[in-house]
């Protein structure tokens, strides 16, 4: 079975940077897209940013001009560059990947990691 595993996060000042990582177990299966979700205490899961395969990109009003998504299709990894971080974006970031086994399958998986912390101290 497919497993995400995220790691980069940490406690950063203000106007700091981090660079979160995210690699799948498995590279046989073909991601259709990336994405990092974040959760604040008591607040609902929200979008980041993802990324298709082919390279497009989605980024939330809040972290548009801050943050970089990229992939390695190869690795079947993402990584998500966090620029001028502010107290808002503390959270837990979640790798999110949806898949298939092959470029004929029409069924697709979803994966989650664990989650990674990220706090900015203001």
């Amino acid at each position: 079975q497919v497993q995400l595993v995220e790691s980069g996060g940490g406690l950063v000042q203000a106007g700091g940077s981090l660079r979160l990582s995210c690699v799948a177990s498995e590279t046989i299966f073909i991601m259709d897209s990336m994405a990092w979700y974040r959760q604040a205490p008591g607040k609902q899961r929200e979008l980041v940013a993802s990324i298709r395969e082919g390279g497009h990109t989605y980024y939330s009003d809040s972290v548009k001009g801050r943050f970089t998504i990229s992939r390695d299709n190869r690795k079947n990894s993402e990584y998500l560059q966090m620029d001028r971080l502010k107290p808002e974006d503390t959270g837990t970031y979640f790798c999110y990947g949806r898949g298939r086994r092959d470029v004929d399958s029409f069924t697709l998986y979803d994966f989650w990691g664990q989650g990674t912390q990220v706090t900015v101290a203001s």
